[in-house]
């Protein structure tokens, strides 16, 4: 046992273990001629001895899509057939595909070669770690919320899903493995990968097995996760007397392809075929400008989804991320979430918070507290009234100049004074405790909606406090397109120091600490799916909101005491909000909706999940 790993419950028993040697046997008795493997063979000429025992026609669901073992087919046309055949929503690949040009052929208009290059690590070769991967625990899945983890996973890095129920039964059999990665001190399920042993799977000649699946949450700030568990999932096949271990990769994940060649993994000729789907679209279809490149996650989600409906885009100021979306004769000009159909007025509302408030409460919703800033006698009073203010200017966004938990009178003069360095208005508003939720509402219907939270960094027992803030930014940074990093300011050191600390503390292995006080994302919070459990009153407050301040696109910010509870307070309305946060949600899909109503497939409503009997 490896990197953590626990048995299973699913060893291998003496009959595997002679069926591999058995197979091995076989492979020593072929003559020099004839070692060419399986996979490199055209249809035509394999030789019967190679595959007399081997199962024929062999197709694997793994959830996501179907697995075709093209090499157990004799006629390239069945495996054609299988691939039109695919379900809408998933992604079927056709492996070891020998003749993929000759395959392609006969079918141009439905099928392409992946652009992705295979890896093989030869397990006699591996070498394995002199020390465990540090902070990860790898083990098998053994329940089936782990599906649900792995789910989760998948879809914070835009893969596709699996039906849980398929994956909790395709585990119980040995052609299946999926392994989990726990952080050690949050126990929190924080990466996945998927094995498939070919030969359980269709007595393999070549005794081989694949890795599928590899993806690690995004939001860890745990290192190593991906080569704990390749290691893992390998050990586990050199344990069943495997000689290898392919495994597919898109041509340029350079961060995959390192990883795979530092493990042992070498190219091999081996190739796929998919079907030309609206998923793999990126793969097939040629970017429509360079300039594409350039825009940022936000506008290049929406850019993306009106492509793959016909709309035409072009970009008009690659700087700005503005866009001109043409489709008909309807022409709507964007900037991220920012179109056309938000009106001059309705923008301004959202810019001036005072503004907003008054919409707010007008309109019967709960708003915290709050008056501006100016005479420093009814501001200390204010304070001393509800205990804890936050102060902000009048207008901005992306938390710029919001001091958040002043306390004190001194406190809140500085936090006023920099806050005017944004506004000459300040407002000043009680500080309400709960989660910080934001709800994205679009043609006055709730679409998707997600708690932030600050950034937190955890200690090591060597590194100072300083040094962990600047690894989590760059780690946040390289998830986020450089949308988020954590700025080592005075605020973050203001945070520090409240929690007792200073920037040159060493924190004791797995001590968590709270950096920054305000869960914006572009100062390194995080952000985490709630849309299923959002409680009817929160979505009915949305609308509400963004049907008082007459806004087409909104992210509506709360502070809730949970996501499934009715109590909330409004804090502000944002006219611009960054829908590729939302993912999995159809943020994009619904905007152009939005935009271009005659390419919407079908009806997109958001279904609330039934109160908490605690509500």
């Amino acid at each position: 046992m490896t990197e953590g790993e626990r048995h299973d419950g699913h060893g291998d028993d003496d009959g595997v273990r002679s069926q591999s040697r058995r197979l091995s046997d076989q492979r020593r008795k072929v003559q020099p001629e004839q070692r060419q493997s399986l996979w490199t063979r055209p249809w035509e000429e394999t030789p019967e001895h190679l595959v007399r025992d081997m199962r024929r026609d062999v197709v694997v669901d793994c959830g996501w899509g179907r697995l075709v073992f093209a090499q157990t087919f004799d006629e390239p046309t069945d495996i054609i057939s299988l691939l039109g055949a695919e379900e809408e929503g998933r992604r079927d690949i056709a492996m070891y595909v020998a003749d993929s040009h000759v395959l392609i052929s006969q079918a141009p208009d439905e099928l392409f070669i992946d652009p992705s290059l295979t890896y093989r690590l030869e397990l006699h070769r591996y070498r394995p770690r002199r020390n465990l991967v540090p902070g990860v625990f790898v083990r098998a899945m053994n329940e089936l919320a782990d599906a649900d983890e792995i789910n989760r996973i998948y879809t914070a890095q835009g893969m596709v899903t699996a039906d849980p129920e398929l994956m909790w039964s395709n585990q119980r059999t040995r052609t299946f493995t999926y392994l989990v990665a726990q952080d050690e001190h949050t126990g929190q399920i924080i990466g996945t990968v998927t094995g498939i042993d070919h030969v359980f799977a269709f007595d393999d000649p070549d005794n081989g097995a694949s890795l599928w699946s590899l993806a690690v949450d995004p939001q860890s700030t745990v290192p190593g996760v991906g080569e704990a568990l390749v290691r893992v999932l390998a050990e586990r096949y050199i344990g069943r007397t495997r000689n290898h271990l392919d495994l597919s990769v898109i041509h340029d994940n350079d961060p995959a392809i390192r990883l795979y060649k530092k493990l042992g993994f070498r190219r091999v000729p081996v190739f796929s075929v998919k079907r030309k789907n609206p998923i793999n679209e990126p793969l097939f279809a040629a970017e429509p400008e360079a300039e594409f490149s350039e825009l940022n996650p936000y506008a290049r989600i929406i850019a993306d989804e009106a492509r793959r409906r016909g709309i035409a885009v072009e970009t008009t100021d690659v700087e700005s991320d503005e866009m001109r979306l043409t489709h008909g004769g309807r022409r709507i000009v964007t900037r991220e979430s920012l179109s056309e159909l938000t009106t001059a007025v309705a923008m301004s509302r959202c810019d001036d918070k005072l503004a907003t408030r008054r919409i707010f409460e007008r309109a019967g919703l709960s708003v915290a507290r709050g008056r501006l800033a100016g005479d420093t006698d009814a501001d200390r009073a204010f304070l001393a009234e509800v205990g804890e203010v936050v102060v902000k200017p009048a207008r901005g966004e992306q938390g710029r100049g919001i001091t958040v938990g002043v306390t004190e009178p001194d406190a809140l003069a500085r936090a006023v004074e920099h806050a005017h360095t944004f506004c000459p208005q300040v407002l000043l508003e009680e500080c309400v405790s709960g989660e910080d939720l934001r709800i994205i509402v679009i043609g006055h219907e709730v679409i998707a909606a997600a708690v932030r939270r600050p950034a937190m960094v955890y200690g090591t027992g060597r590194h100072t406090v300083a040094q962990l803030i600047e690894t989590h930014s760059r780690r946040r940074s390289a998830a986020t397109g450089g949308e988020s990093r954590i700025p080592l300011d005075d605020t973050t050191e203001e945070t520090v120091r409240l929690s007792g600390y200073t920037l040159d503390s060493v924190l004791a292995e797995g001590e968590a600490l709270r950096v920054r006080r305000t869960a914006n994302l572009h100062t390194g919070g995080t952000i985490h799916d709630v849309t299923a459990i959002l409680h009817p009153s929160l979505a009915e407050a949305a609308t509400s909101a963004s049907e008082a301040i007459d806004i087409p696109v909104t992210g509506l910010d709360m502070i809730v005491t949970a996501p499934d509870q009715p109590h909330y307070v409004l804090v502000e309305a944002n006219e611009r909000p960054g829908l590729a946060n939302h993912e999995p949600q159809p943020t994009a899909a619904a905007f152009i909706d939005l935009l271009f109503p005659a390419t919407r497939a079908t009806p997109r409503a958001w279904t609330p999940a039934p109160p908490s009997s605690s509500a």
